[in-house]
This record gives structure tokens, sequence and C-alpha cells, in this order.
């Protein structure tokens, strides 16, 4: 841990055989922010600062990697190797969710008796922005956020239309979706790791339910490496009208309108 979780409470959580350390902060109703490759890095922590700021508690699981570390190509490609390992994440195959799903499903669990309020939150990127879907089989998840999500692998044009739940957690999903339930997605346009297909399935299982936010590639911070992706983080554009503070802006809206924040001025 470094400095830049210093001010965060630190347990852990024993569940099924897995057990993970995660950090908390802040007051107000739960939303449990998962880390992207490769960890809870400076920006993801930044990101959870500002749910904070919103007038909720952040969960932040370590799942993996070196907590607090930056985003460097060795610390992704170590991070990138321990999910592909293990058990707990399903990474190529399809109409499966990872098993580490059950466990983020108990930390939620958690979270809410802790923190009281109508429900939690979730918001997962990247190899975990479809933890937060499968999570919302539960009743008490009442504002789950995909962020570009990329599991399974998209390797093939199959693979790039599905996404990393089992079908009959989906249908589950699907059924609150009819009854209520709303599910934010952010991603890049050109994001082939988070391919078009993704959206368009949970467009036809959700329907309106499904909010897509989808983003110009040009919108994205020109400063970081590589590819678009990180809409939330890495990519974001920290300044008042740009496409990607929107995008954040809409996030941190929707944790509070669903969560039942309010804030100065209501």
């Amino acid at each position: 841990m470094t400095d830049l979780l210093a001010d965060f409470d630190t347990d852990t959580l024993s569940y099924d055989g897995m057990v993970h350390r995660y950090y908390r902060l802040g007051s107000g109703p739960a939303v449990v922010v998962i880390a992207e490759i490769p960890g809870i890095t400076p920006k993801v922590i930044e990101f959870a600062r500002r749910v904070v700021e919103a007038g909720c508690t952040v969960y932040v699981p370590s799942l993996f990697g070196v907590d607090g570390a930056g985003k460097k190509p060795s610390a992704m490609v170590k991070a990138l190797g321990t999910v592909c390992v293990s058990r707990e994440f399903t990474v190529f195959a399809t109409g499966k969710s990872s098993p580490v799903v059950l466990w983020l499903r108990e930390l939620a669990t958690r979270a809410h008796e802790e923190c009281g309020g109508p429900g939690v939150g979730a918001v997962g990127m990247c190899v975990t922005g479809g933890f937060a879907l499968a999570m919302a089989v539960d009743d008490r998840m009442l504002a789950p956020v995909l962020s570009q999500p990329s599991l399974p692998v998209a390797i093939t044009p199959g693979r790039r239309r599905t996404i990393d739940i089992s079908p009959a957690d989906l249908d589950i999903v699907q059924a609150r979706c009819e009854n209520g339930l709303q599910v934010l997605g952010t991603r890049f346009h050109c994001d082939q790791m988070s391919p078009s297909g993704r959206f368009a399935l949970l467009r036809n299982r959700l329907g309106t339910a499904f909010i897509g936010v989808e983003l110009p590639g040009s919108t994205a911070n020109p400063n970081v490496p590589g590819p678009p992706h990180s809409v939330l983080t890495e990519h974001l554009i920290d300044e008042p009208g740009q496409p990607t503070r929107d995008a954040l802006d809409q996030v941190l809206a929707f944790f509070q309108q669903k969560l039942g924040v309010t804030t100065t001025g209501d």
C-alpha cells in the first residue's frame, strides 16, 4: 500500500475459498469500485475519491496487482498473467460469470449492511467491466456500471458479441430491468478490447434499461500511451465540457440518483 491509500480503512473478506483485501473510504451509500488492469492505480484511486465526493462510501477490492502502483507495462503484464491463470477469473470462456463475482456479491452484502441506504452501486473496468452486471442478480445492486467491459477476450466475431455473464444470470438481470433496474455502460467507439457488439447485446437483452455511453476515440486523453480504452481513469480529460468528463459526471450522477444521495442545494 502507498500513501495514496493511507486514509482508507483496510479490511479483508473471506468467502467461498476466496480471500481478498479491500479499502473503504467515505460516508453514505456504498459503491464497489473494481479496478482495471494492472490494479488499484493512482487513477483508479482518483476515481474512487470522486465517488466519495459525490456522497458515497467506496469499497475498493484488491483482486490483482500492487495496490497504489502506477500503470507500468511490466505491472500490466504481471497482473494480466495473474488473471489469466487464476481460477477466480473467466477470461476466454463464453457464457460464464467469473467465480470472483461470488466474492464481490458478498462484499456488496457487507457494504450494504455497514452503510445502509436503499442498496449499493458498483463499477467494473476493463477485465472487471462485466462484473458489475453479474453482481446485479442481487436485488441490493441498484446502480451497476460497466466501463469498457473486456471479457471474454474478443478474439473471434462471436466473442465480440458476448459478455462474461452466465445465461441464467443474464436472464435474472433482464427480469430486473423489466422491473425498473437500469445498467450504465461506457466505452470508446474504436476500442477493440471492448467491442461494439458487446453493447449491442446488452441493448438487445435489456432494451432501454441499458444506457450506453460511447465516445469517439478522438475524445480520449492524447497524452496517454496506447489506444483509447479507460474512459473513467487513464483516458479521462478532466476538464468541463470534455466528453470523457461528461461521461464521468454521468456515472457519478447515476450513483447519486439510484442510491438516493442528496447533494447541496437539493
